[in-house]
């Protein structure tokens, strides 16, 4: 409200100036803002007009995109004051006056700090604390005066870590939820990308969420990561440009721009690029009763064309009222080429026949997602606020392939196969949110959410059958999914100086209706549920913090495990869907503790998970085929322990590392079969940064998961190392960024399926990936990468 009185104070007073004064009483005082360093212009810098007697304001202006301004008054005894957030604020008081057209020149700002090589400052910084439900990096100014990126800041946020490609993990898990002031945002989808136009002296906090509260949706996530601004972000220009290439092929150009005013947030982003992901397999099928094996040896390709534009605003009505409308639209044009070489053999291992599989598929992918939201923060106190929002996105998919077996000898196999996708989704997601202080220590917060999911996907496949092409009804089907989920919450709180408590509640109606049209098949799923969660946190001192917390949470069913197509890429090692799934419903327990020791900091966690309903997927065989479905499988009780921490080794090195420890009781049946056992497996991650000379910064990161026992089988261990180099250019607008992912070629992923009457193995592996990119950043913005839009599947 104080910036909207004082805006109606500057219109009364340009308005009555007319009437009260005429030109020749007038003085005009004009200039221009412009940046100490670089001689650029400083657009809406503040100017404002004192008196010198009493320092008494006659009002002010905003400079123009040249950083121009002019301000007139009814005298001459006065001085100016110049400011912009970011730099030193500038007194000027002694000019030229020669006639009532008054001359300022060029005003050079300087940036904050910029004269203080030789001064010592103990500045304020960053530091973790515990918020009851969450881990709180309250940003200092070791990072916001050093003009880092928001994904510079992440990376020094104990339990996550930033790959050079931009890349974010929580816990060494990708799959990170990231909002930005508590909601999803067009500026955080796609990775990270867009981040670059956040800088540091923008954040105020990030907040690390990795058991969510009531407030959250129950649906299970690898946590959330939530970027909290400051009210007064820096205005201006951002932006940056980014090209980069790669091998196998990966090539990309972005383009992102955001300017901030006084009322407006615009932010765009526009990108074009060519990408390949190939994947070396190989399986082999044995039956364990008459000694026969079929084998396969292939490589799959998927090459995409994409194009993803981006286009927002937030909309500041006021002090207290701002309104959020943003855009994004992408489009995919798919070209996946495959080949698989078979071979089938006896009892006594001689072969059978052997024959090619080919594989011609094309397919279009239009994207588009639509937010919009409306926040009120009330002024009888703070975080006393008011959010409403609504975010849509629609998918589609128009795909054909075309697979060809060719004889190479033994029995023939020769065969044509085609398959027809028409594939739509649509997603719109309402929210209301309302939070109020009670006093001091307590607060309430309450809120609703309504999803609405609706799926179509028309899938067919033919057989050439002489000259003719036959559809195969087992096969060709209409799937239709919709799903409704409408929840509402409560929490209270407590905190105190080192004692916090928190607790609440959600009630969530899931409304599932699954219907295959030509066989006439339905799954309709009605159920409502509540998901409590409590939390308590203590701080001993500033430096040592613990924390407990419980939720009951919920896993749905996603819809490619409910699509019960199947994928005839490999027809002897299918994989489909099962859409008579049921949620899994998961009860959290988790104990964490901070350690702040200088240069070190700690987080040591217990965590314990009790599963029911637990999805698995269960292999069967017939015909020398391996078809594996989701099923529904018993418990499953999870007790874990989590060490992560980061070492800072002068201003050169930095160490950031992961371990995870989990131990598993797995209770079920399956078809009389009981699959009760108990197993282990563990996971741990080491990255290392090290600044050289010449704003030279190295990266290496090493990871290890290793194997763990499923239901019928293993998964094999593996492990993997990254490297990266970034060259900063241009004082910090630009930057050469280098990177080797899988330097080795090591990540190999093996799934053995192990029973008495059959084995079933199979192998994948991606391999290495070579990137080279460059970016600038322009005007007040900074350096980013732009790497395209994340693969929806």
């Amino acid at each position: 409200m104080l910036a909207f009185k004082r805006t109606l104070y500057i219109l009364a007073c340009g308005l009555l100036a007319g009437p009260l004064f005429s030109q020749a009483d007038l003085f005009t005082f004009s200039g221009r803002v412009v940046d100490a360093a670089t001689q650029q212009p400083i657009e809406f810098a503040t100017v404002m007009m004192l008196t010198t007697l009493d320092d008494e304001s006659l009002g002010g202006n905003t400079t123009d995109l040249e950083g121009r301004f002019a301000l007139t008054a009814n005298r001459s005894d006065i001085y100016f004051q110049v400011s912009f957030l970011g730099y030193e604020t500038l007194e000027i008081r002694e000019f030229e006056q020669n006639g009532r057209q008054v001359s300022l020149g060029d005003i050079a700002l300087s940036v904050k700090g910029e004269l203080l090589d030789e001064v010592v400052v103990e500045a304020r910084r960053s530091q973790v604390t515990f918020e009851l439900d969450k881990r709180v990096f309250n940003v200092g100014e070791d990072l916001s005066s050093t003009g880092a990126s928001a994904l510079e800041v992440l990376n020094n946020v104990p339990s996550v870590n930033v790959s050079i490609e931009g890349d974010i993990s929580l816990r060494g898990s990708n799959g990170v939820q990231i909002l930005i002031n508590g909601k999803p945002s067009v500026l955080a989808a796609d990775g990270g990308n867009a981040l670059g136009t956040i800088t540091a002296d923008m954040i105020e906090s990030i907040e690390v969420i990795t058991n969510p509260s009531a407030k959250y949706e129950a649906e299970g996530t690898a946590g959330i990561i939530n970027i909290v601004l400051k009210k007064d972000e820096r205005r201006g220009l951002n932006g940056a440009v980014s090209v980069n290439t790669g091998t196998p092929h990966s090539h990309s150009v972005g383009l992102s721009l955001n300017r901030r005013s006084e009322r407006f947030n615009l932010f765009s982003q526009l990108g074009v690029g060519y990408r390949e992901l190939p994947n070396e397999t190989e399986s082999i099928n044995r039956n364990l009763v008459d000694g026969s094996e079929v084998s396969a040896i292939g490589e799959e390709f998927r090459n995409e064309q994409f194009y993803n534009l981006v286009l927002g605003t937030d909309y500041y009505i006021n002090d207290n009222n701002v309104l959020t409308i943003s855009g994004n639209f992408a489009y995919e044009v798919e070209d996946q080429p495959s080949s698989f070489a078979f071979t089938q053999t006896d009892e006594t291992g001689a072969t059978i026949a052997e024959w090619t599989r080919t594989e011609e598929t094309e397919a279009t992918n239009p994207k588009w997602q639509y937010e919009a939201q409306y926040k009120r923060d009330f002024e009888d106190m703070e975080n006393h606020s008011l959010l409403f929002s609504a975010v849509g996105s629609f998918f589609g998919k128009d795909q054909s392939s075309n697979f060809i077996n060719q004889t190479v000898e033994g029995v023939d196999r020769d065969a044509r196969q085609r398959t027809r996708t028409n594939f739509s989704e649509a997603e719109n997601t309402f929210r209301l949110d309302y939070s109020r202080p009670i006093s001091e220590k307590w607060s309430l917060e309450t809120g609703a959410l309504y999803t609405i999911n609706d799926v179509t996907n028309d899938f067919a496949v033919e057989n050439l059958i002489g000259n003719d092409w036959e559809t195969d009804l087992s096969q060709t089907n209409i799937f239709e999914y919709s799903q409704d989920v409408l929840g509402v919450y409560g929490t209270i709180a407590y905190e105190g100086e080192q004692w916090g408590v928190k607790g609440g509640v959600r009630v969530e109606n899931t409304d599932l209706e699954t219907f295959l049209i030509n066989t006439q098949e339905t799954n309709d799923q009605n159920f409502t549920n509540l998901f409590p969660s409590a939390f308590v946190s203590y701080k001993l001192t500033e430096a040592i913090s613990f924390q407990a917390g419980y939720s009951r949470r919920i896993d749905r069913p996603n819809l490619w495990d409910l699509n019960p197509f199947f994928n005839i890429r490999n027809n002897f090692n299918v994989r489909a869907g099962n859409p008579n799934l049921l949620p899994e419903f998961t009860d959290s327990y988790e104990v964490n503790s901070i350690f702040i020791l200088g240069q070190v900091s700690l987080n040591v966690g217990i965590f314990h998970r009790y599963t029911t309903e637990v999805v698995d997927r269960i292999t069967t065989f017939e015909d020398n085929v391996s078809l594996t479905r989701p099923f529904n499988i018993g418990t499953n009780a999870t007790t874990g322990f989590e060490l992560n921490g980061k070492l800072i080794v002068g201003r050169a090195l930095v160490l950031n590392g992961d371990f995870n420890y989990n131990g598993f009781n797995r209770v079920g049946e399956f078809e009389e079969q009981s699959f009760d056992f108990s197993a282990d497996q563990w996971s741990s991650r080491l990255n290392a940064k090290v600044q050289l000379d010449g704003d030279l910064d190295m990266e290496l990161t090493g990871r290890y998961r290793s194997a763990v026992q499923t239901i019928q089988g293993r998964v094999s261990g593996n492990w993997m190392l990254d490297f990266g180099l970034r060259k900063s250019l241009f004082d910090g607008r630009g930057a050469l960024n280098f990177s080797v992912r899988d330097i080795f070629a090591t990540r190999i992923r093996e799934i053995f399926v192990e029973q008495d009457d059959f084995s079933a193995y199979s192998f994948g592996l991606r391999g290495r990936f070579i990137t080279l990119g460059f970016s600038y950043g322009f005007g007040k913005g900074d350096t980013m990468e732009y790497t395209g839009q994340r693969r929806r599947f």
